[in-house]
């Protein structure tokens, strides 16, 4: 019975290299996936790109080819990836000189594009928005970026072509695994239960650490081995559909039936519907069992889908000020108090305009809010403040506050610090799939 391997090379956008170096070089793989973009990821990613044209990628790209690409030589092993984020064509030319300088001049480099709506997103401004049960237009923000989930077609088509790297922009995650089962098996489209079995894969697959136990450590009740050294997974996708998740034996972290059904329900809101641009999963039959090879997962299957696309549109939404300040001793929790009334009576003085502002003392109060405070005082607490404001100015005078709690009292505050940035924030609509073109282009590396 056929079967295609595919490991997990990142989950998030900052992830660690090791352990798909790892993969790469003790797998036997066929295929690694590095998924690095979230919600807001690609609309930051934007607005790099507006500040200088050849930016928008990934920034840990280049760090993290230096070591793919040796491995890859030692280890032929295909490369998909959305660490394109806004620019996937400046990434595939970055990768391009360095596969040249690798002496890897025969790698077929694919870029699959037309994710990016932004120039079109106007016609979609009446759409009602996920987040507010309002439309678009009423947000009355300027947009920065509109990104569409696209499937899997465009990576298939290009390994149907013969890509050996493929990267991409703003794909469905699960898509970056559909891709290269639907090229190896043969599939079509309109196969919904094994669209939903790769949808299942690339769900178990795309936070890499995560099933290893990531997520599932907690101390000695859910131990998990040598944790500092956490592997990345694996998987055999069988022709039947059934999937087996697998380990390396070098690696730390822990793949069970625990850790892999914990992954299964993260972020699911409706096991019976999971809408991805290629199908709608189910996962509600999933059978996972323990066997000699690894964690064995069968019984998902999938529904026609919807034919809309998710559309995460990026917009300017005022300014954070985030600082704060520690204070020691045996008056510490009542001082750092006061520290938070004198910064907020500040703010009324002056009559600084703030769309929200939360004061946390951690360690003390910062996730309970009075629900569970300890009768003891404790010796050192540090004061949060965190502020929303719609301009700079705003922010910067609120900044100006904080640092001023070093002179102006209370006694005996350190460690000031304080953090100013641009809010992007995130709206979701749907719109037809036919409003978006998605296409593939090769670039040779010389």
């Amino acid at each position: 019975m056929k079967k295609v391997r595919i490991g997990s090379g990142a989950g998030y956008g900052d992830d660690r290299i090791e352990p798909a170096i790892d993969l790469i070089d003790g797998a036997n793989l066929d295929y690694i996936a590095f998924e690095c973009l979230a919600e807001r990821t690609i609309a930051l990613a934007q607005n790099e790109k507006k500040q200088n044209p050849e930016s928008g990628y990934n920034h840990l790209l280049k760090y993290r080819f230096e070591r793919i690409l040796p491995a890859i030589k030692r280890h032929p092993t295909k490369v998909i990836t959305n660490m394109g984020a806004a620019n996937p064509l400046a990434a595939a030319k970055l990768v391009q000189t360095m596969a040249f300088d690798a002496g890897l001049n025969q790698l077929r480099i694919a870029v699959v594009t037309g994710d990016d709506i932004s120039t079109s997103i106007e016609k979609f401004t009446d759409e009602v928005t996920m987040e507010t049960n309002h439309s678009l237009a009423d947000l009355e923000k300027p947009i920065i970026s509109a990104n569409a989930y696209v499937g899997a077609k465009g990576i298939s088509d290009a390994l149907d072509d013969g890509a050996d790297i493929i990267i991409t922009g703003r794909v469905a995650d699960p898509a970056l695994f559909i891709g290269p089962l639907i090229h190896e098996f043969k599939q079509r489209y309109d196969n919904d239960d094994f669209l939903g079995q790769g949808t299942l894969l690339g769900h178990l697959l795309e936070c890499a650490g995560q099933v290893m136990g990531g997520y599932f450590a907690d101390d000695d009740r859910k131990n998990v081995p040598d944790l500092w050294n956490l592997g990345f997974p694996y998987a055999d996708f069988n022709e039947d559909g059934s999937i087996v998740m697998r380990k390396l034996a070098t690696s730390g972290g822990l793949l069970s039936t625990e850790t892999v059904k914990e992954q299964i329900m993260y972020e699911i809101q409706d096991p019976t519907q999971y809408f991805t641009p290629d199908v709608v999963a189910d996962f509600s039959q999933v059978q996972v069992c323990q066997t000699a090879e690894g964690v064995k997962v069968t019984g998902a299957t999938g529904h026609p889908k919807t034919g809309q696309l998710k559309v995460s549109v990026g917009y300017e939404d005022g300014y954070i000020i985030e600082g704060g300040i520690s204070y020691g001793g045996s008056t510490a929790i009542n001082r750092a108090k006061l520290a938070g009334n004198v910064v907020k009576k500040r703010i009324e003085y002056l009559k600084i305009p703030v769309e929200e502002l939360q004061i946390d003392y951690v360690g003390v109060d910062s996730l309970f809010h009075g629900v569970l405070l300890d009768q003891q005082s404790p010796n050192e607490v540090r004061v949060h403040f965190a502020a929303r404001t719609k301009t700079l100015a705003a922010a910067q005078e609120i900044k100006r506050e904080i640092e001023a709690l070093y002179t102006n009292g209370p006694a005996a505050g350190g460690g000031v610090r304080t953090y100013t940035q641009q809010i992007i924030a995130i709206a979701s609509v749907l719109i037809p799939e036919s409003a978006v073109h998605i296409q593939h282009q090769f670039l040779e590396a010389y």
